[in-house]
């Protein structure tokens, strides 16, 4: 059979930037569903997206599918006949509908019985029948928020489209999709070359679009880009500043990268650096250029979608846009300098954080009393905490923030230093959002850590005592981040906090704003329930992670060093029949009617097994006991040494004695065994 390279390209104007690469994936996952669906042979798909076409290319497609056999079953042959052995009306319906005289049909016997049954012959259908219904397939699925209508067309999509291609080789294929019929019509750059070419056969898609100025393939044009970046700035003995989500945008913005240097006046650097960054690549998409110890230098890169042949030009309107945006941040902040934050802090009582909670005043309020408490818990200074705290959302109330809300905190923390807070007290304002996504750094100090943990601890219990806790994906308070936060915090600075200490506290200072009496314990239940996903990100076998869980250790950093500990028990050789062992004790206590005591008397121990488990688990307990709070690993290192005298006591001890007395004392000596195993976690679940 004839196999060919598919390309199938939708012409538009330019797409959405920031939902281009999604748009690309999409459109090639969903098409190679509706391929895969359709059972068309292929080898790889691969897509194509730039600021003007979505485009996906198909290797090796089949021209058509296989031929193949279907079977119809028809009635029960019970039911087929009549007594005479004519057929029924069923019988002769069914025949009807597949073209078949009931004389021609099969049999088909299973152990319910015998039906009729008719293997019709389907023959594959051509590529050129199926096209149309494929495309059309995977563009209805493609992520389209809103999509718009052009002209007097009835048509949607996310933006207008000018054209459609569809080669198979080099044949065009018959479809309409978008209101556009296919043709070899290919739209070129906008400004270089020839507007609109044809394009002779599916392999030759990428190469003539880049004779036409235009990189179509979506990565190779974000890695040429960040090439030369980093090609330009390493010409200037200077860093590119730059994201890889900023990356992407800028790659979506143009189909044929050029990267130019700009400067401003040096005037603006006496701006905090963050507010200048901040404008240049969220407003402008430009990359800032960094010193070698991180300061920001008044040169700065851009990429040009048109190689010029007077970049001067170029440049020149570069530096006359960026020039009034930084003008307004110089503005800014000078202007925010002549009032203090503390003098800010009336103006948050006009701004909800959430109407039943109260105004980003009363969450200030509590912060700084929750953070005080933190503070006093791990040592740090309270006063400064407390310090922190209340004027951690000041700089909210600022010119600069108000304009340019992602250097939140940023500011608070030249501003506090402006006031002549002291430095600890900035760098909390600058760490409370510490840390703000996945692997990002964490507050540096005492008084820091205290403030973030108090501010994610304040959201988590309001939200939750009001009865709003997160469903499915809806998450509006970014509950599950600023559980994630105080686990990493508390966790990675190894603090010695409870959270059932921490969440109570924020509970009574919340007082009598909150309606949710199961509050505390939901919230505690959520963020441990976060320490069970964080962990699996982590590579955390499930059950080691669910022997844990089931004891519900609600001190995060005692819940870590419980993970690590029978993280390495579990690669004990000792461990499987350790764990073993453990089930079998859980499976012989929870059958007893009443609770077992632990309290073993050394004069009913009969069996030599039973006494030598029963000396060696007093020298295990008093090891166990000498040991520092925490170190689960020596625990389980000690107990691991009782494998031969468990294995021996189950094979030489009858546990259910006839003698009362005999038989409780050997339950209360399996469940001694058992708590000194639950001082860690519950083992039993790491049996197979």
């Amino acid at each position: 059979m004839r196999s060919e390279n598919l390309l199938v390209e939708i012409g538009t104007e330019e797409l959405p930037p920031k939902a281009l690469k999604n748009l690309g994936e999409s459109f090639a996952e969903h098409f190679r569903y509706a391929l895969d669906k359709a059972e068309l042979a292929y080898d790889s798909v691969h897509w194509f997206a730039a600021p003007r076409r979505l485009a996906v290319s198909v290797s090796q497609l089949a021209q058509s599918q296989q031929d193949k056999v279907v079977d119809k079953r028809g009635p029960a042959v019970s039911a087929a006949f009549d007594s005479n052995g004519n057929p029924t009306k069923a019988a002769m319906g069914w025949a009807r509908g597949n073209g078949i005289d009931i004389a021609d049909a099969d049999r088909l016997s299973t152990d319910k019985g015998e039906w009729l049954l008719y293997r019709a012959k389907v023959k594959g259908q051509s590529i050129n029948t199926l096209i149309e219904e494929l495309v059309n397939q995977a563009i209805a699925k493609l992520p389209i928020p809103k999509a718009m209508r052009w002209g007097n067309s009835a048509t949607q999509f996310i933006r207008p489209v000018h054209t459609v291609t569809a080669l198979y080789g080099a044949d065009v294929l018959p479809l309409t999709v978008l209101g556009k019929t296919s043709s070899r019509v290919i739209q070129g750059h906008r400004f270089h070359g020839e507007a609109t070419f044809e394009l002779a056969h599916a392999d030759d898609y990428a190469t003539a679009l880049k004779a036409h100025y235009v990189i179509a393939d979506f990565h190779e044009r974000a890695e040429y880009v960040r090439s030369e970046l980093e090609k330009a700035a390493s010409a200037l003995s200077l860093k590119p500043d730059y994201s890889e989500s900023l990356l992407e945008e800028i790659a979506s913005l143009v189909e044929w990268p050029v990267v130019m240097q700009a400067s401003f006046d040096e005037a603006f650097l006496e701006v905090p650096k963050e507010a200048l960054i901040y404008t240049m690549k969220d407003d402008q998409k430009y990359v800032p250029l960094l010193t070698a110890d991180n300061k920001l230098d008044s040169r700065f890169l851009f990429v040009s979608n048109i190689e010029s042949q007077d970049p001067i030009q170029v440049i020149s309107g570069n530096e006359k846009v960026i020039r009034p945006r930084l003008a307004d941040a110089e503005f800014f902040f000078t202007t925010d300098k002549k009032s203090t934050l503390e003098s800010r802090l009336d103006s948050l009582s006009t701004v909800l954080f959430q109407k039943q909670l109260g105004t980003l005043k009363d969450k200030s309020i509590r912060i700084s009393r929750l953070a005080e408490f933190i503070a006093e818990k791990t040592s740090a200074d309270n006063a400064l905490a407390a310090r922190a705290g209340l004027l951690a959302k000041t700089d909210l109330m600022t010119n600069m923030v108000m304009e340019f809300p992602d250097v939140q905190g940023v500011m608070g923390k030249y501003y506090a230093l402006n006031d002549g807070e002291p430095a600890v007290v900035a760098e909390a304002l600058y760490e409370q959002y510490m840390p703000r996504f996945a692997g990002d750094t964490l507050p540096s100090t005492g008084v820091s850590a205290a403030v973030s943990l108090a501010d994610k601890l304040d959201t988590l219990v309001g939200i939750f005592g009001i009865g709003q806790l997160p469903k499915g994906d809806k998450d509006p308070f970014a509950l599950r981040r600023a559980a994630i936060g105080v686990l990493r915090i508390i966790v990675e600075k190894d603090l010695d906090l409870d959270l059932e200490t921490l969440v109570a506290k924020s509970v009574e200072v919340y007082g009598d704003k909150l309606t949710n009496v199961d509050c505390q314990t939901q919230v505690v239940d959520f963020i441990l329930g976060r320490f069970v996903a964080l962990l699996q990100d982590k590579g955390v076998s499930i059950d080691v992670i669910q022997a844990v869980a089931v004891r519900r250790p609600t001190r995060p950093a005692d819940y870590a060093a419980r993970i690590d500990a029978v993280s390495a028990f579990k690669l004990q050789d000792e461990a499987e029949a350790l764990a073993a062992g453990n089930k079998r004790v859980a499976n012989i206590l929870a059958k007893q009617q009443s609770e077992v005591s632990t309290s073993v008397k050394a004069e009913l121990l009969t069996e030599d097994a039973e006494k030598s488990l029963y000396y060696s688990l007093m020298n295990v307990i008093g090891q166990v006991e000498a040991s520092e709070s925490r170190d689960y690993k020596a625990v389980l290192s000690a107990l691991s040494t009782l494998r031969s005298d468990v294995d021996n006591f189950f094979d030489s001890v009858m546990v259910m004695a006839e003698d009362d007395a005999i038989r409780n004392n050997r339950l209360a000596l399996l469940s001694l065994l058992r708590q000194q195993f639950l001082r860690t976690a519950d083992i039993s679940l790491l049996a197979k």
